[in-house]
């Protein structure tokens, strides 16, 4: 990877960025270490080892790093025959031991729940016995501790007595000094390692001994006196026992850490490998940033989704306004034009540093969805480089960039050209980006281009492998919007940024008429496309929206039909158990009927069977009418004929069969007709068909619309504000009163001021469940959708 490029991207800052994450200094210069790899399957498996982590530290909000200290001096010297580690050193030992025995049972045995993260979780060290035998011998100051072994411990003992019997004895001596020689508060201290006692200068021949200093005015002398010379002697050889029984400790112990030096070295680059993840994941969650997809160059499609500049996201957080960016495979060069301040350069670096940072296995400030193409090499042209000190301008620095690209780019190769065929004559320089484009294409990489010169924004044509895209601006508002368009070309907005900070009116008029005439027909006709975009837009989302609440509704009136279905299968079913318990009961009474007839005498004969009669045709009737009860309550026998008025049994809405074909029936429902199963209708018993009236109050008077379809609908247009109130208040309680699911009310466009005081009215209306704009099918705007239940 060329180091160039990266510099002028600013990847090393963003490294540092990352880096500022990890706990130890050597996990931040392991990040700072990494560079994009060209291989697919290796930057993929990185990115989901930092994924793993991610998911990681998400279950352990709390978890921190353990430490990581530098050890690989004292694994080095462990190397050595022989070699002996001091304390402090075995103390970091121990930590290391301590570190990756806790990260390994955090991680968990087996594969577990990161199976990404299995090769580094074997090489932790997770064995106890040699973490405690080191742990127990040195503290963390680096001081072997008295309990290292019994020996240790008696020799300091002996040092502390034989340190007592000193001070005793010398602090005996000051008492019994001349008070001519005796320095106020003097007290027994240690110069030069040796216990001394202060006396005045002139006293020097009355105590003798070994002076190891004065004071600053040099009329204080300390003094080691003989009395305590012999001790001393005995104090120094007791420490030299401790030295030697503490070098045996040590000797000790590193002999046991020598076998497992190899190991212990993995499990040290087990650690800063995980810090490095784990700085790297963090950083990732603090962008909100999603793990990427990766493909090789020709095998798919390039697709940036929510990109965003990681230096701009350390800095503003989630105030940066992303960019989607999709390359198909044909499309090998990119050619971004539009004002300047518009991001054309932030952009160029934001879809490097995206690439670079992926193939690095850090995951990029991008959105879900996100496929990135694997380049083998980076190549950039970014920026002002010139240089005084080799005598290049400026132009002269951008051409020796380029021709390293012509020389070495390739099917492979990133290529990011910022202001392409600036620093020279105009009409030189287009026609040197040109041929430059157009030899890159032709080699089947991908190169992202930001340019103002015209003659590139007419290179895009089938088949050239070229695309202009533009990063939009307000013109109105002369601010950019940061928001990329593939496909078309943008305009620079140079007079106009230069007639809103106020130049001359004249000396811009004689500007324009300076352009050719090709030019400003150009920017008219981007112009008018910018608007047309912009209304498909809006139209777009306005449609989005009414296919959101179309789905809605469907959904809707499928629970209520599966409601409904399942009360008919209730219905049908209690119909028939009564309709059996009437025949039994109509069986008993005829049984009965029977007996009191064959009972009876003659004279009684005909009084009994004009009652058994009766009682019979009572039980009849009672049991016709059961059945049917439970015939109409199935819904396949339902018969309907073209003129029948029915009900539709989702909805409550009445209207008249059409057209009847198979087992669907053409419904007219006001001005609507609706396709509708036939078992959805319910025949209106006793309605012969009617031909369609009109209300007598008639459009824009509050009327209804037909006698049924009613019901369903009401015109306030023409009515006056507050004439409205009355007609909209009679439809609500008719519509409620009829049982209605919903009520259509026509109200216009116009100024909007029903549409406004019908809403206002319906908000206020507990009865409303919710009213709605009508959809494209139903009146549009001009039709507000009301429904009870």
């Amino acid at each position: 990877m060329s180091e160039h490029a990266l510099r002028v991207l600013e990847y090393p800052r963003v490294l540092d960025a990352v880096a500022g994450r990890a706990s130890s200094v050597l996990g931040k210069e392991h990040v700072r270490s990494l560079r994009p790899s060209g291989d697919v399957t290796g930057a993929a498996r990185e990115l989901a080892r930092v994924g793993a982590v991610m998911r990681f530290l998400n279950e352990r909000p709390a978890w921190g790093m353990p430490p990581v200290p530098d050890v690989y001096a004292a694994l080095d010297r462990l190397g050595a025959e022989g070699a002996v580690l001091d304390a402090p050193q075995v103390y970091l030992v121990g930590v290391v031991l301590t570190s990756s025995r806790t990260l390994g049972e955090e991680l968990g045995g087996g594969d577990g729940a990161y199976p990404e993260l299995s090769t580094l979780r074997e090489r932790l060290w997770r064995d106890r016995s040699l973490e405690d035998s080191v742990r127990k011998i040195v503290d963390v100051e680096g001081v072997v501790l008295d309990s290292a072994s019994r020996e240790l411990r008696s020799i300091r003992q002996r040092l502390h007595g034989a340190h007592a019997r000193i001070v005793r004895q010398l602090e005996a001596f000051l008492r019994n000094l001349p008070e001519r020689i005796v320095v106020p508060d003097a007290s027994v201290s240690i110069r030069e390692g040796r216990y001394v006692i202060p006396v005045r200068r002139e006293g020097k021949g009355d105590v003798g001994g070994v002076i190891h200093g004065e004071s600053a005015t040099g009329a204080t002398l300390f003094v080691e006196p003989p009395v305590a010379l012999t001790l001393m002697n005995e104090l120094r050889e007791l420490e030299r026992e401790e030295a030697r029984e503490i070098h045996r400790i040590l000797r000790e112990v590193s002999g046991g850490l020598a076998p497992h030096r190899d190991v212990l070295t993995g499990a040290v680059e087990a650690l800063v490998d995980f810090d490095s993840l784990h700085a790297r994941a963090r950083t990732a969650m603090a962008w909100k940033a999603e793990v990427p997809a990766l493909v090789a160059r020709g095998e798919g499609a390039l697709e940036i989704r929510g990109g965003r500049h990681p230096v701009l996201v350390e800095m503003s957080g989630e105030d940066v306004i992303p960019f989607d960016l999709i390359m198909e495979p044909e499309e090998r060069v990119l050619v971004v034009s539009g004002p300047n301040t518009g991001g054309k350069s932030v952009f160029l670096k934001a879809v490097g540093l995206v690439s670079a940072l992926a193939q690095s296995g850090i995951v990029p400030p991008v959105g879900e969805g996100t496929r990135l193409v694997v380049f083998r090499s980076f190549f950039a042209d970014i920026g002002d480089e010139q240089s005084i000190a080799h005598s290049l301008s400026t132009f002269s620095a951008h051409l020796t960039n380029l021709l390293e690209l012509v020389r070495r780019a390739d099917t492979d190769s990133l290529v990011l050209i910022d202001e392409m065929g600036t620093g020279t004559d105009p009409a030189e320089g287009a026609a040197l980006a040109r041929a430059i484009l157009e030899e890159l294409s032709s080699r089947g990489g991908l190169a992202v281009v930001t340019s103002h010169l015209g003659e590139l924004k007419r290179l895009d044509h089938p088949g050239s492998g070229i695309v202009n895209a533009s990063l939009q601006f307000d013109g109105e508002r002369m601010e950019p919007t940061y928001h990329l368009v593939k496909g078309r070309p943008g305009r620079s907005f140079g007079l106009a940024i230069a007639r809103r900070l106020g130049f001359p009116a004249e000396l811009l008029d004689r500007a324009e008429s300076y352009r050719e005439a090709g030019e400003a027909e150009l920017e008219e006709l981007l112009t008018r496309l910018e608007s047309r975009e912009e209304e498909a837009r809006l139209l777009v989302e306005a449609l989005e929206v009414e296919r959101r609440e179309a789905e809605g509704l469907r959904a809707e009136v499928a629970v209520r039909a599966e409601t409904l279905r399942k009360a008919e299968r209730e219905s049908e079913g209690r119909a028939r158990e009564e309709a059996r318990r009437v025949l039994l009961e109509a069986r008993s009474e005829v049984d009965a009927a029977i007996r009191e007839v064959r009972e009876a005498t003659a004279a009684d004969l005909d009084e009994a069977s004009r009652q058994a009669r009766s009682r019979v045709e009572a039980a009849a009737r009672e049991q016709r009418a059961a059945v049917r009860a439970g015939a109409s309550s199935r819904s396949s026998d339902v018969r309907v004929a073209p003129g029948d008025r029915v009900r539709i049994r989702s909805t409550g809405g009445k209207g008249r069969v059409v057209e009847v074909r198979a087992r669907r029936a053409s419904v007219e429902v006001g001005a609507m007709r609706m396709e509708i199963p036939v078992h959805e209708l319910e025949p209106l018993e006793g309605a012969a068909p009617q031909p369609e009236e009109r209300g007598s109050a008639g459009r824009g008077h509050g009327g209804w619309s037909g006698p049924e379809a009613a019901r369903m609908e009401v015109d306030l247009r023409g009515l006056r504000v507050d004439e409205l109130v009355l007609a909209l208040s009679r439809a609500l309680d008719d519509a409620v009163l009829e049982d209605l699911a919903d009520l259509r009310i026509i109200h216009g466009k116009g100024t909007g001021a029903l549409r406004q005081r019908t809403q206002e009215l319906l908000a206020g209306d507990s009865r409303v469940v919710s009213y709605r704009m009508g959809g494209p099918t139903e009146g549009g705007a001009g039709v507000t959708v009301v429904s009870f239940r």
